[in-house]
């Protein structure tokens, strides 16, 4: 089949890469240049922590997010460059003051997921990370882990292109029609289209944006090794370390489409964080803030529809990186159910 893909963040690439896996021809438009980081998953911190997002999400984000993690590995071995990928656990925890709301925290786990005890343990956080001895108790959630977007990304992308793809950048879509992609001076025609334009799409479903901002830390005096969060009353930091000393810090969730800078107030309150968490981050240097906007339908859960010639992806709220590859799992197996019934019409007309 000869298909046609609009937009190259998460979702776009790794349908991309699933369809050229079967042997389908694939053209990736998008209305960034081909070495943007313009896209929003380029400002997730690669978070996969399907149990913990449990607190404030629905059953069904724990299911995906959990169906990726057993996805993801198998995915960064086909690649043909490296991603960097740790899975050892995460850990939770809070200032004494603010342990009731940790408590709060595990409660709402243990509320809405029966098995939770499985997975996640009561520590001293001291003995997983000894620099964070001060917090005293927190949580230690066994199986969640990260990854680092931008070299997933960029992996994709090299593979995608030689595999074959062609990607046709800085191409603006006007409209996207069954077997018709179409732009300001030209017609693309397709067996198949999907749309995985994220905030693109707004015309066509009911979207909104959610600004999300973080800041990269270069922190030389801290060895911490696990993803931290922080919980406290009116918010939920994460750190999440990376090689070269490199800590990405976040994260702020504004019902608000603005692309300007990380505010002040943001930077505060991410910042005064940190340094609660360890002393050490007063003297870290700030080498990247980002920001951008994550695509959310009204019930914050992913569309994954196909549907009179047209394939949709969209609304992945803030679980962009989580949720990317069971989605696309999803859609191929909706794709491959709509072949395989096309293929049997076919077969009746012929015969």
């Amino acid at each position: 089949m000869n298909i046609g893909i609009v937009g190259a963040g998460i979702a776009g690439r790794l349908l991309a890469w699933q369809m050229i896996k079967k042997g389908h021809e694939v053209t990736l438009f998008d209305k960034n240049p081909l070495d943007s980081e313009a896209a929003c998953s380029f400002a997730a911190a690669g978070i996969l922590s399907p149990l913990a997002e449990l607190e404030m999400a629905e059953p069904t984000i724990f299911e995906l997010g959990t169906r990726s993690m057993h996805l993801y590995p198998k995915l960064i071995e086909e690649l043909d460059y490296p991603v960097f990928y740790r899975q050892i656990g995460s850990l939770v925890t809070a200032h004494g003051s603010d342990k009731v709301e940790l408590n709060h925290f595990h409660s709402m786990l243990r509320h809405k997921l029966s098995d939770c005890d499985n997975y996640v343990q009561n520590i001293s956080i001291a003995d997983k990370e000894p620099e964070l001895a001060h917090m005293g108790d927190g949580l230690w959630v066994t199986d969640e882990g990260q990854l680092d977007t931008i070299s997933l990304l960029n992996a994709l992308q090299q593979s995608l292109l030689k595999k074959g793809v062609q990607w046709k950048e800085q191409v603006e879509v006007q409209a996207i029609e069954p077997g018709k992609i179409k732009t300001a001076t030209d017609t693309y025609r397709h067996d198949w289209v999907f749309d995985c334009r994220g905030m693109g799409a707004k015309k066509e479903l009911p979207l909104r944006a959610v600004r999300g901002e973080l800041l990269w830390l270069q922190a030389p005096d801290i060895k911490i090794e696990h993803l931290t969060r922080l919980v406290h009353p009116r918010y939920r930091i994460y750190i999440v370390p990376r090689p070269d000393n490199i800590y990405l810090l976040g994260a702020t969730e504004i019902e608000s489409e603005d692309y300007s800078p990380v505010s002040v107030r943001s930077s505060l309150e991410l910042l005064s964080a940190a340094y609660s968490l360890h002393k050490s981050f007063g003297e870290a240097r700030i080498i990247k803030q980002v920001v951008n906007c994550r695509p959310a339908l009204p019930d914050n859960l992913p569309k994954v529809e196909l549907k009179d010639g047209i394939g949709r992806i969209n609304g992945l709220y803030r679980h962009g990186i989580l949720l990317a590859p069971a989605v696309v799992e999803q859609m191929m197996i909706k794709f491959n159910q709509a072949m395989g019934a096309h293929n049997e019409a076919e077969n009746a007309v012929n015969s």
